[in-house]
């Protein structure tokens, strides 16, 4: 348990440095106090990749460098390791795994060079470059293979309790690196698990239903899709209550990767049976498509309810009195006609 804490917390905050959007500009991994990029070319002072980008075919060898720059005013010693990336599973970003999660791929294939062993220290305003080698093994499956070389500060930057447990957080930043093994390249999409989450007005009517789609993304294949999504609504006969069509990309989809999506819906019907359609594409993969839905019952079932209530109560009240009308009067003492004879 105490092993699982500091992994997810360390990924956690570790993000900062490692999240990117796809809609934005592409730059180097930085928290503000040191980053990590593709070594500059010699004599350069910066360098135009933002991230790493090589193929190499299964055997072979791809060579390069990695910069840990630290803009900071003091001296910063980091630990340097390669390791896999994977979407986070909630929203889908990109995150590079912690230095207690184990890589099962390209992470596995990268060796740092001597530079990295054990620690690395960077002084201030300075940076330190590290050369490594990726080599590719000759087991290696087509597509593409994505991770990247992180430098995590050795320095402890916070503690945080857990029960009785106390668990040191650390910083890190890491640069991406993709790497492409040539072969056939098969990209999958598949869209699953819509599911539909309503809050109504207490007084249906007086203010907007909201709702919230909330839907699976599954990238079966052996590249990285930047998936489009659309979202449409159908109520009854047909009407059309949604129509949301594919607008930025969402975040890319690496590889085996499963991710869950939401998207909120501020003016959901209040009164109607509602089929909700997501529609998955992706524009680099014109034959890639996939689409799911489901289908609620929009009711606003607190009124309902106190309406359900009222009717009760008003039927009780009949049925009383009618029983009340309906109930036979005393019946009055019969004679005994044995004694007046």
């Amino acid at each position: 348990m105490r092993l699982r804490t500091t992994v997810l917390r360390t990924l956690l905050l570790g993000l900062c440095g490692l999240l990117l959007l796809p809609a934005r500009p592409a730059a180097a991994a930085d928290n503000g106090t040191w980053g990590v990029f593709p070594t500059p070319p010699a004599g350069a002072a910066m360098t135009d990749r933002a991230y790493f980008f090589h193929q190499g075919p299964a055997g072979a060898s791809v060579a390069d460098s990695v910069t840990i720059l630290n803009s900071s005013d003091r001296e910063l010693t980091f630990r340097v390791f390669a390791t896999d990336a994977v979407n986070t599973p909630s929203g889908g970003a990109f995150a590079l795994l912690p230095a207690e999660a184990k890589p099962r791929d390209v992470g596995t294939w990268i060796a740092l060079g001597p530079e990295a062993a054990g620690t690395v220290t960077v002084p201030p305003k300075g940076r330190k470059d590290v050369p490594f080698t990726v080599r590719v093994p000759q087991d290696a499956s087509p597509g593409d293979h994505v991770g990247g070389i992180v430098a995590q500060n050795t320095e402890i930057e916070g503690i945080q309790r857990e029960g009785k447990v106390q668990v040191g957080v650390k910083r890190q930043v890491g640069a991406r690196l993709y790497l492409r093994v040539p072969g056939p390249l098969t990209p999958a999409l598949s869209v699953e698990d819509v599911r539909v989450s309503r809050g109504a007005p207490l007084l249906p009517w007086t203010k907007d239903a909201r709702a919230t789609i909330t839907y699976t993304l599954v990238n079966r294949g052996n590249v990285v899709v930047e998936p489009k999504v659309a979202l449409s609504a159908r109520g009854l006969f047909g009407r059309r209550v949604l129509d949301r069509p594919a607008r930025t990309p969402q975040p890319a989809l690496l590889p085996g990767q499963r991710i869950v999506l939401t998207e909120p819906w501020p003016d959901s019907p209040q009164l109607d049976r509602v089929d909700v359609k997501v529609a998955v594409s992706a524009p680099a993969y014109p034959d890639v498509s996939s689409e799911a839905g489901t289908a609620f019952l929009a009711v606003p079932w607190p009124a309902l309810g106190v309406l359900l209530v009222l009717v009760g109560a008003g039927i009780a009240v009949l049925v009383l009195r009618r029983r009340r009308r309906a109930a036979p009067q005393e019946a009055e003492p019969v004679p005994d006609l044995a004694r007046a004879r």
